[in-house]
């Protein structure tokens, strides 16, 4: 069986998350922590407490939290907010503040 946790409408554009998420995908739950708490990029801590969320949510089942292994880690694009920055002459650039739906699945280890 396996747990999920997710983070919608994360203010971070899908392409940056989805780098931090092919790192810890598949590893073990204790790795991926350690592995985004020393990631420098502003998606890692994003990311941590989804994981840290699913696995909360796997011992609120009394699943054993040691043998716990990131089955599926996914990065959907969320809506856009359209915004205007003003530029010379008059004129103004449109600029695309992009979200991110993370989603995070935890399995037991057999």
């Amino acid at each position: 069986m396996a747990w999920v946790a997710e983070h919608r409408y994360a203010r971070i554009a899908p392409r940056k998350a989805r780098l931090i998420a092919d790192m810890v995908r598949g590893l073990d739950v204790q790795d991926a922590l350690n592995v985004l708490k020393f990631t420098p990029n502003r998606a890692a801590p994003m990311i941590s407490k989804v994981v840290t969320s699913a696995v909360a949510n796997a011992n609120e089942a009394e699943a054993d939290v040691d043998l716990l292994v990131i089955v599926e880690i996914r990065i959907d694009e969320g809506p856009t907010m359209k915004r205007f920055r003003p530029k010379d002459r008059g004129r103004a650039h449109g600029i695309l503040k992009r979200t991110s739906h993370i989603s995070v699945a935890v399995e037991e280890e057999e």
